[in-house]
């Protein structure tokens, strides 16, 4: 009888631990199913609006037109159709700020990756590397601050004392502050991608007589070089997405330029200040922010499925 009882309670655990492990399956597929739903909604959703845009306005002008300046509709009784709707200024300044931004932050975080993953001791990675996250938790409005009032009049006074003509509000010091802002997230993301090169490699290579400096840069930057552009091309959304830090040191005037010290403006900027305020929403000026929206969305995820297809080949190679 006792033997049967506990083939019984055995039996009964066991189909107990299938029905949780089938109800947690469920929620975690629901919860799955949700995070899809939702990208799905707000895709369409932008679309929708984007479509009622390129009604009024030819999508050839859009994408060519070389002046962005939308006209603002306060009551139901104006026409806000009569401005210029050109991506052309807009598209440049935010290719140019995050240009900047990527060209400060990808050498600083892989330098700092690498010094973590290979030079530094146990004791000082475990010190230093939530120092340097720490950046990542700071508010992006603080970042704006610091670039209007502190790194902008520095920016502009240093091209004075040398004879060029920065503005006051400027891409430079937008793209300075937005680069320090995403360090951490290449600093981070390349130290993972170092740490998960093999072993193997390393020993392989001193085995062969090379120095610590001559594997890192002959062996281990090769190998995880995959990884490494992927972990910029995710930087780069990030920067791309950035709002904070462009209003409040680059400005709102959407100048096409490609002069750092001019100032500009980005997707992210209009998109913000094209919904703020009394508008009314069917207006061409309203309207034109879902389809600034659409072409955001669409750059940012060409820009992520290239990063997944990059680590992809980069595990199938290494796992």
């Amino acid at each position: 009888m006792d033997m049967q009882a506990s083939i019984s309670l055995r039996h009964s655990g066991t189909n107990f631990r299938r029905v949780l492990e089938g109800i947690l399956k469920a929620f975690f597929f629901l919860s799955a199913l949700v995070c899809v739903f939702t990208t799905f909604g707000i895709f369409f959703s932008i679309i929708f609006e984007a479509l009622r845009f390129f009604q009024q306005v030819p999508p050839t002008e859009f994408f060519f037109g070389l002046e962005w300046s939308p006209q603002t509709a306060i009551r139901t009784d104006q026409v806000g159709q009569s401005g210029s709707f050109g991506l052309i200024p807009v598209l440049a300044g935010t290719l140019l700020i995050t240009l900047i931004a990527i060209t400060i932050a990808a050498p600083t975080g892989l330098l700092i990756a690498i010094y973590l993953s290979e030079y530094a001791t146990p004791r000082t990675r475990n010190l230093t590397k939530p120092l340097i996250e720490m950046l990542a938790g700071i508010p992006t409005v603080v970042y704006g601050f610091f670039a209007a009032l502190t790194l902008a009049p520095v920016v502009r006074d240093a091209g004075r004392y040398f004879g060029l003509d920065v503005a006051s509000e400027s891409a430079l010091a937008a793209g300075l502050v937005m680069g320090v802002m995403i360090i951490p997230f290449v600093s981070s993301l390349c130290d993972d991608v170092i740490h998960a090169v093999p072993q193997s490699l390393r020993e392989g290579s001193y085995g062969l007589g090379a120095t610590q400096s001559e594997t890192i840069t002959r062996t281990l930057l090769p190998a995880a070089l995959p990884g490494i552009a992927s972990s910029l091309l995710l930087a780069l959304s990030r920067a791309i997405g950035e709002t904070m830090i462009v209003v409040m040191a680059a400005g709102l005037a959407a100048n096409l330029t490609l002069n750092p010290f001019d100032a500009v403006t980005t997707v992210t900027v209009q998109i913000v200040s094209l919904l703020v305020g009394d508008h009314e929403f069917d207006s061409t000026k309203t309207l034109s922010a879902f389809a600034l929206a659409l072409t955001l969305f669409v750059i940012t995820l060409i820009l992520n499925v290239v990063a997944l297809r990059i680590v992809q080949t980069y595990r199938q190679k290494y796992e």
